[in-house]
């Protein structure tokens, strides 16, 4: 049993896939590619899976987004889960705006852990904070999403051979296995080969969803991922579809950070359905 119908779920990606798009329009700038990719994901995550209360400053539950750049996803469903006002979303990567291409937390947004954007690190925090929780005697999972180009970072490779040595538990790593970065397909930039193989090989207990954009799959996912948890650290190897719900976007490089022009933008919304109001402009 879900907490929301998984229809309304769906309805919620869609929208959230159409604030994606008119925030990054609006200031011609910011990374829609990936942020589509992974609109079901964070869905399931703040709608079904983590347990958190934005009213709270301490949540039981914690979200690390190590590739920051796909911030528009991460700020379009903070938004819609009660963190800030919706109509916020129409200052995004403005002046003085809480907003930033890259989240961060000097501006005090609610919600945001650390500020991400250096690619690499977020698997490191979201290590120190499971070990911190436990030492504590706190429950709770901790969270963190990746993408695949991310793990040509060393340190991500540090950070995963630390955290099953260690045996940290309640430790969810996620990897957005979209096979695009910025400069082309990651198999030609720089080949990851097999990641589930590597993984296992340093002790992570691995989970291989094959297709992380339908939300019952993903909900089954995290829920296996937290129950192997108590164990150690898991990862799930999510495939994704570059620029997901967008036909002429998918699966295209391209679109990792470029915006759409006035007539892409109208041609992409009348691709997602609106069904939950757009936020201001």
């Amino acid at each position: 049993m879900t907490k929301l119908p998984i229809e309304r779920l769906e309805a919620i990606s869609s929208q959230v896939r159409r604030d994606i798009l008119r925030m990054v329009h609006q200031v011609q700038s910011g990374h829609p590619g990936g942020s589509l990719g992974c609109a079901d994901l964070l869905v399931a995550l703040y709608f079904e899976i983590m347990e958190h209360d934005p009213s709270k400053s301490v949540q039981k539950d914690h979200f690390f987004l190590s590739n920051g750049h796909i911030s528009p996803v991460f700020y379009s469903v903070l938004a819609r889960s009660g963190y800030f006002g919706i109509d916020e979303l129409s200052t995004f990567r403005k002046i003085n705006s809480r907003l930033q291409g890259h989240p961060t937390t000097h501006e005090g947004l609610p919600g945001v852990n650390i500020a991400s954007g250096s690619l690499g690190q977020g698997l490191s925090a979201s290590i120190g904070t499971a070990l911190s929780k436990s030492m504590n005697g706190e429950t709770g999972k901790v969270f963190c999403l990746m993408g695949d180009g991310e793990l040509q970072e060393g340190q991500v490779w540090e950070a995963a051979m630390f955290a099953p040595a260690n045996k940290v538990k309640n430790l969810i790593a996620i990897v957005d296995v979209n096979g695009q970065q910025i400069d082309g397909p990651t198999d030609e930039v720089l080949p990851l080969l097999d990641l589930s193989k590597k993984f296992e090989s340093f002790g992570w207990n691995v989970i291989q969803l094959e297709n992380g954009n339908t939300i019952q799959d993903l909900i089954d996912s995290l829920r296996k991922a937290s129950t192997l948890s108590t164990e150690g650290p898991v990862i799930i190897l999510m495939k994704t579809k570059m620029g997901k719900g967008v036909d002429f976007m998918e699966d295209s490089h391209h679109w990792h950070g470029i915006a759409p022009s006035d007539s892409q933008l109208a041609e992409a919304l009348s691709q997602l359905p609106e069904t939950l109001g757009d936020y201001p402009i």
